[in-house]
């Protein structure tokens, strides 16, 4: 049994249908805004929306009870709330950083689309980027 089932076994399906909608269109925008990052006159809306991306998983998935999926939205959102109050632009490092945690959140979305179980989260993606560089 895998991610999908064991989520449609605990909740309405109206539910977990609603929030795969949702983290399917928010997984699929992820990558793009992250790119936009290194663009100075979109940065700052960038980190916006990203912000409200990575809190809205955040929520949706400590609702479903998803506790890797809401752990690393967490940390991702305490790094752009960081980023939100900084005035430099957004390094390649952070830049990079964020690409693998778009991959991560890639990969659970295949294994809700596969109903496998959830991927482990990969130890690097733990290790927080330098945002002052």
């Amino acid at each position: 049994m895998g991610i999908r089932s064991d989520l449609e076994a605990n909740f309405d399906f109206e539910i977990v249908d609603e929030f795969l909608d949702h983290y399917s269109m928010m997984v699929d925008s992820m990558e793009i805004m992250i790119i936009d990052l290194s663009k100075p006159n979109m940065q700052i809306r960038c980190i916006d929306e990203l912000f409200r991306v990575f809190h809205n998983i955040k929520s949706a998935s400590g609702y479903l009870q998803i506790e890797p999926m809401s752990r690393l939205a967490t940390l991702v959102e305490d790094e752009l709330e960081q980023l939100r109050n900084k005035t430099k632009p957004v390094n390649e490092e952070t830049i990079n950083w964020l690409l693998e945690i778009s991959d991560m959140f890639a990969a659970w979305h295949d294994d809700f689309k596969n109903d496998t179980p959830l991927s482990k989260i990969r130890f690097a993606l733990l290790k927080i980027p330098d945002l002052e560089k």
